[in-house]
């Protein structure tokens, strides 16, 4: 057996995975957000280890057995959170987490620093990323950043509990800004934009190794056995490719969850910083990735839910796929930066809008276009990664939208690809973190990596996608048009 933990936003997330591919189960503990001014966004990394202790606990006790019989762990987590320790590994402030925008004037200032910095860290600097909220600390909180001894991510405090030492793989670091992506070490001289050193930097290992042991008193906690490998693990993303078997140059999948994201394994380093796209390690070794981002994806729906007066993200869904066919060609256009965006125009303070309402928009008409805005987001996040040479043919659709018949057509006609779905135990951080704990003992690529079943194919249909293509057209001329009537209150 092997033992995969997601560290997520919203919860930890726990998987026992047997050696014949079988999920046996799965549990998971909830976490809350602070969120103590206007885009701040944190959490307390204690609160991470105790849900990763209750979430085992009910693995255990469901699966005594099966969980027994575990042999190594891996882990996966939300990327880019700042966890700062000082020389006693005591906490210093809450995580500033990956949808924390306080420090867009960080990111601006380290760009005009160091022009070169896309280059070496595969992407331009945002505020999602570690560490311009490092360099917001320094400048705002001193007295804290004088304490630093070390910076982890959160899957790697986890790590920290489990293993006692301090290690990071390749994946999660690339979502640092501090590493050389292409040279996979950490560099000196993005370092020096935020005040630091190698030393406060965890070791670096790849995802598939060792990144510790479990220690003693970890393992009298979650009832383990000492000493069984804790694997480097992966960023969120990465994990999950390594869940769904995409780890061959052209294979990726579609996330659409909170956020929206396209990630498709290539084969060397293949940076295009200039549409907002990220080029990040794999979680295997001489492996790398590219990989688009919006910020709000299936999110959209659930704030048109409540905009539109329905219960919930699914009945905006079948409001959408009611609007007839002849209707789809002049509904309202809508532009779903309600957070801002990353991919392609990297812009956290602009916000969503409709365009061409009419006396005749009704709550179809406004569904269907809050679901196509979305893909036409994800499209353009497509033509980023085309720019930097990807050419997916296939997507694997996952998260909480993939279970959408109607938005998968739609995103299979309008990004003109085939889009396959699987069963829904098929996908996750968890799954890949257990593959990556698997891998750590030493099993191959080729025994782990292997694909889930395919639960339905859809290709692009003629028909809609000349008609999505047009319509993707006028989508794309708003945002430059219309830049600075975009930037609401934020």
């Amino acid at each position: 057996m092997f033992l995969g933990i997601d560290v997520g936003t919203s919860e930890v997330k726990v998987l026992l995975l047997a050696d014949d591919h079988r999920v046996i189960d799965t549990a998971g503990s909830a976490l809350e957000i602070s969120r103590p001014h206007p885009g701040h966004s944190e959490q307390n990394p204690a609160d991470w280890w105790s849900a990763t202790c209750a979430a085992q606990a009910t693995l255990r006790a469901k699966n005594p057995s099966a969980y027994a019989a575990v042999r190594a762990i891996g882990l996966s987590g939300q990327m880019h959170g700042a966890v700062l320790l000082d020389s006693a590994d005591r906490v210093l402030r809450p995580a500033i987490l990956w949808n924390d925008v306080r420090s867009d004037q960080e990111c601006l200032d380290m760009m005009r620093e160091l022009p070169d910095l896309p280059q070496r860290a595969g992407s331009l600097a945002m505020p999602g990323f570690t560490a311009p909220k490092l360099r917001w600390v320094q400048q705002h909180e001193p007295h804290l950043f004088a304490q630093i001894a070390k910076v982890l991510l959160p899957k790697d405090y986890v790590r920290l509990q489990l293993t006692g030492e301090y290690a990071c793989d390749m994946s999660d670091a690339s979502g640092t800004m501090w590493l050389d992506v292409e040279k996979r070490a950490w560099s000196p001289a993005l370092l020096a934009l935020t005040g630091l050193h190698e030393a406060q930097m965890p070791r670096l290992v790849e995802g598939s190794e060792a990144g510790g042991a479990l220690s003693a008193s970890a393992a009298a906690t979650l009832g383990l056995p000492a000493g069984i490998v804790v694997a480097g693990g992966g960023g969120d993303n990465a994990a999950s490719a390594v869940g769904m078997g995409a780890v061959d140059a052209g294979e990726g999948f579609l996330s659409l969850g909170t956020s929206g994201v396209l990630f498709v394994v290539t084969p060397r380093y293949q940076p295009n910083a200039d549409s907002a796209t990220h080029a990040f390690c794999h979680a295997l070794p001489q492996r790398w990735h590219q990989m688009s981002v919006m910020l709000s994806a299936a999110s959209c729906l659930q704030w048109a839910a409540g905009a539109l007066g329905l219960d919930s993200a699914a009945a905006v869904e079948a409001k959408a796929a009611s609007l007839p066919p002849g209707a789809r060609e002049t509904a309202p256009l809508f532009l779903p930066y309600l957070s801002g965006e990353r991919t392609p125009h990297n812009d956290a303070h602009v916000r969503g809008s409709f365009h061409g309402l009419s006396h005749s928009t009704d709550q179809a008409a406004l569904a269907y276009a809050v679901m196509e805005g979305v893909t036409f987001g994800l499209n353009d996040g497509l033509r980023a990664l085309q720019a930097a040479g990807s050419s997916p043919k296939q997507l694997s659709l996952v998260g909480g939208g993939a279970r959408s018949a109607f938005w998968a057509q739609q995103l299979a006609s309008a990004l003109n690809l085939d889009i396959v779905t699987h069963p829904e135990s098929a996908a996750g951080g968890a799954l890949g973190a257990a593959r990556l704990g698997w891998l750590a003992t030493g099993a191959t690529v080729a025994q782990v990596c292997r694909k889930p079943d395919i639960a339905h194919t859809y290709r692009s249909e003629p028909a809609d996608q000349a008609m999505l293509a047009a319509r993707f057209t006028r989508f794309r001329a708003f945002y430059p048009a219309l830049n600075p009537a975009l930037h609401g209150v934020t």
